[in-house]
């Protein structure tokens, strides 16, 4: 084991062995199964050895958990994924035994010649046989937990190789490794197709993945301990002879980290990627380590009444799984990204549309509907005669009646040649690969990007320019020229469509109950954010977006993903909106937050994840210029706005640095060694799964206020501008801090000259706990802003109110002026009650005179989580239902008002604690229950 690869208890290991070998695409298919929560099927690795791997490896030990053998998926599934290519994989009509996870089952694997075992305890002799004796063989490491792996073995590509003279050969990478093995050659000339050619490319992966395990000893060894999948080939003892082509099946498990199996607003049951600290390891076994940028293909089998949505480049069509009660959605990427940024999302959600009425009958067509569904030629896997050219399979689903039509070609030019039968396979089996033919020689009216892959309708657009130009075809495209330093991927920022699309095509999905609330407070603003963001930082990056409101147990108030956004149901209260407000605040700079993730967090990524900041910070940062640009503020409405925010964000700060351990509040906590990693490429992400870290936002914060710093020393606009600059650069590739401020001190030589050396930065902001002294001084000032000023004024007349008798609730002996209290914003309204919650009383009656006044119970959920511990400190019964309310509708943000409950040791505030927790246990997000758990029992 390497040295970083014994970590704490609260640091999450990445085992992936990548600097010997990555995983250069993944091909998924999966079926959800909500009976048993669980989510089966398998995964294909495309996999490409490393320059400079050596010819054996060393970084297999550290393996202290038992290897075993798990129940695969059901055994008709299995059949059907491979049904026509010949044969069926290895073992695959083996039925599956019944049994509990405590009782380890011995059988040996087929072709492997030695036994494997479910156990997973330290102590297993098996475990250490397989920690001991590896006779010098490679190891293959993939990041893997809470999953039942039951076969790994390698896929025999040779009949799909066989027609490599269609694939034209292409240079390889510069990192590839030459191959004398023809399959590996074929693999390797497969990865480094160029993109103008990706839609051929991915129809070979489909190919490939659904092709026969190898028949000599295609069954592999493999391990699972408590964070890794381990495996390896008996005799090869160099990744250059590693197989290029695995599959895996597995099953996720119901308490697997990775997603989250609950019910939606509806009372329905759904599942969804969690964005928990383990990433997507629970889902699939991947490489988790940024550095692992792969792309992928996904095929999701579930309940015919759910949809699926996913990261992918272009919503899709559900097609129908043959004679079954499912649906299968197809998604994609081109991008090369993190393994972690792969998202799902199955339930009964409904798409949110400009003409929803207030109200929605019971019976309202869900949006996976058949009479949306096209339908199947034949089910997967089933293959016609014109299949069988040289032994393939088809790799896509041929939709018969479907309404989309393709633009590229008439029908005439799909004329079947009169040579000869070999000649007509060989034409019909390249224009299937550009996409234009089915696999019977019929013109194809799916699959293509050069269609609309769904209605118009089913878009939202806006009168923002041209939002329909992301539905053309962009594969193949000629850019402008403009150059770009990543690796070559389809990209947005050289298409010239792409570079006048302020607004692209944007969906909303929800539960029912919350279609009109989504209505207003989000499809409403997505426009505005989007043009905002474009105005602001440019190119979007990805082609299209979903926005999601997950259920009530969702760990935060949205999560990020490429393609789709989820967002928490506390943003949705469109409360009363201030006087200068142009929409509901906490919406609106919550999607931009979001939106801003696009550029900063996942087209461009922290090459070492313990630098939450270069996501976060420039997020939190970001939010509040695209914000104030969808509002059209003017310049001094903007500043006002902006110092009200960064003295709210202080205070916040301020506190949380004063109840938090020292060692979580550095941005850099990997200091001088930041981005190293182990020999094999391994390392961990220090204070991952502290459940205290959870809920910081040390990240957001201090990330947020450096930015604000920087921006002081060149200027608010040459700042922003620069980042526009900055993205320009660096789309497509992870970064370090380094990356971006030395990028900044060469482009403003003068902050150099005024000591501010990339030194002089880290020593202050990044390598230190605590507060930076520019912030002390930027205090002071924010404390004195115009909106804050009236904030003051106004709290002072809550004070003087309460301290009146008739504030106190006695009886007037004379009549008392009447106060007029200035109508304010949401965020100012959330600084009075700020200052209001240092003050030591304030009576009944002046509470229930401030809950009138702003109408709190109609404000959003940051206003009333503030009203809220006023209630708690001053015990204000009355007001306990509104604590209650706030706690199971919002339970992202009630986490710590438990805490102040408890703390103040009242019984009925206990009580009420309590019965909050009984109320969502089964909801509330693991890691929140944990924490909430040691405080309230």
């Amino acid at each position: 084991m390497e040295p970083d690869q014994d970590p704490d208890t609260d640091d999450l290991p990445l085992r992936a062995n990548t600097n010997h070998i990555l995983v250069r695409h993944y091909v998924l298919d999966l079926t959800v199964h909500f009976d048993r929560k669980v989510i089966g099927g398998n995964v294909v690795l495309f996999l490409e050895p490393c320059s400079g791997s050596g010819t054996t490896a060393e970084d297999h030990a550290g393996a202290k958990e038992g290897a075993f053998q798990c129940r695969p998926r059901d055994v008709d599934e299995q059949e059907v994924s491979t049904k026509g290519l010949g044969e069926t994989p290895t073992g695959a009509k083996k039925s599956f035994s019944a049994r509990g996870r405590d009782t380890p089952e011995v059988r040996a694997l087929p072709g492997s010649g030695s036994a494997h075992t479910a156990a997973e305890s330290g102590s297993s002799p098996l475990s250490h046989s397989w920690e001991t004796n590896s006779g010098g063989e490679f190891t293959l490491l993939l990041d893997c937990c809470d999953l039942d792996v039951s076969k790994v073995e390698e896929v025999d590509v040779t009949s799909v190789s066989a027609t490599a003279s269609l694939l034209p050969h292409v240079a390889p990478r510069r990192s590839a490794v030459p191959s004398a093995n023809p399959k590996a050659a074929f693999i390797q000339n497969l990865i480094s197709v160029p993109s103008s050619r990706w839609r051929r490319q991915h129809q070979l992966f489909s190919l490939c993945s659904r092709a026969i395990g190898a028949r000599d000893g295609g069954s592999l060894h493999f391990h699972r301990d408590r964070w890794s999948l381990q495996v390896r080939k008996k005799g090869v003892v160099s990744p250059l002879d590693f197989p290029r082509v695995l599959r895996i099946c597995y099953e996720t498990r119901p308490t697997g980290g990775s997603v989250r199996w609950t019910r939606d607003q509806d009372n329905r049951v759904c599942v969804y990627t969690a964005g928990s600290p383990i990433n997507n390891r629970a889902l699939f076994p991947c490489q988790e380590p940024p550095v692992a940028m792969s792309t992928w293909q996904a095929a999701v089998r579930a309940p015919r009444e759910c949809v699926v949505l996913m990261s992918g480049e272009e919503t899709t069509v559900p097609v129908e799984d043959g004679g079954t009660r499912s649906l299968i959605w197809h998604y994609y990427v081109t991008m090369p990204m993190p393994a972690s940024t792969f998202t799902l999302a199955v339930g009964n959600w409904h798409q949110v549309t400009a003409e929803s009425p207030p109200t929605l009958e019971q019976g309202l067509r869900d949006q996976a509907d058949c009479s949306n569904v096209a339908k199947l030629g034949a089910g997967p896997g089933e293959l016609g005669e014109a299949d069988l050219m040289s032994g393939l399979g088809s790799s896509i689903s041929v939709v018969k009646g479907s309404p989309f039509k393709t633009g590229s070609r008439p029908a005439a030019a799909f004329c079947r040649p009169q040579e000869s039968p070999a000649t007509r396979k060989a034409f019909i089996f390249s224009e299937w690969l550009e996409g234009n033919l089915d696999v019977a020689g019929n013109p194809l009216e799916r699959f293509c990007r050069d269609q609309t892959t769904s209605s118009d309708s089913a878009f939202s657009y806006s009168s923002f320019g041209d939002e329909r130009l992301s539905l053309t075809d962009q594969s193949g495209t000629v850019d402008d020229g403009m150059p770009c330093s990543h690796g070559d991927y389809p990209c947005r920022f050289t298409e010239r469509a792409a570079r006048t699309q302020r607004v692209i095509p944007h969906r909303v999905f929800g539960p029912v109950c919350l279609l009109q609330k989504a209505q207003m407070a989000v499809l409403d603003l997505l426009p505005r954010c989007l043009a905002a963001a474009y105005h602001v930082l440019g190119v979007h990056p990805f082609p299209r977006l979903d926005v999601l409101i997950v259920p009530a147990g969702f760990c935060s108030l949205g999560m990020a993903s490429p393609h789709i956004i989820f967002l928490s149901q506390s943003v949705l209260c469109a409360g009363t909106i201030g006087p200068g407000e142009e929409g509901p605040s906490l919406c609106g700079s919550r999607i931009c937050h979001e939106i801003a993730h696009s550029w900063f967090g996942l087209v461009i990524g922290a090459r070492d994840w313990t630098e939450e900041w270069i996501s976060e910070g420039f997020a939190t940062y970001l939010e509040d210029i695209i914000w104030a640009q969808a509002k059209q503020l003017s310049s001094q409405r903007t500043a006002d706005e902006f110092d009200l925010k960064a003295l709210l964000r202080w205070r916040r700060l301020s506190d949380e640095l004063q109840n938090s351990e020292e060692q979580l509040q550095i941005l850099r906590p990997h200091l001088e060694h930041t981005g190293q990693v182990g020999e094999s490429g391994s390392s961990t992400i220090k204070h991952a799964l502290n459940p205290d870290k959870t809920f910081m936002q040390v990240h957001y914060l201090k990330g947020y206020f450096l930015l604000r710093f920087l921006a002081s020393q060149v200027g608010e606009k040459s700042f922003v501008n620069f980042i526009r600059v900055f993205v320009e650069k660096y789309h497509g590739q992870l970064i370090l801090s380094q990356e971006f401020l030395q990028m900044l001190l060469v482009t403003f030589p003068n902050m150099e000259r005024k000591g501010l050396t990339l030194g002089a930065i880290y020593a202050d902001w990044l390598d230190r706990p605590g507060i930076p002294k520019w912030l002390y001084e930027r205090n002071a000032v924010w404390s004195e802003a115009r909106l804050v000023e009236e904030v003051k004024a106004e709290v002072g007349k809550w004070i003087l109110l309460s301290q009146s008798p008739q504030g106190k609730g006695r009886k007037r002996k004379r009549t008392e002026p009447v106060v007029n209290y200035k109508e304010v914003t949401s965020e100012q309204l959330v600084m009075l009650l700020e200052l209001l919650l240092e003050e030591e009383e304030l009576s009944a009656a002046t509470l229930e005179a401030l809950q009138r006044t702003y109408a709190l119970q109609n404000q959003d959920a940051e206003v009333k989580h503030r009203w809220c511990e006023l209630v708690v400190k001053h015990a204000y019964t009355r007001a306990y239902g509104d604590v209650e309310h706030f706690l199971v509708h919002n339970q992202a943000m009630g986490v710590y008002l438990y805490g102040e409950l408890m703390v103040q040791e009242d019984p009925e505030q206990q009580a009420l604690a309590r019965r909050c927790l009984s109320l969502v246990q089964e909801e509330i997000d693991h890691s929140a229950r944990k924490v909430v758990e040691e405080m309230v029992l």
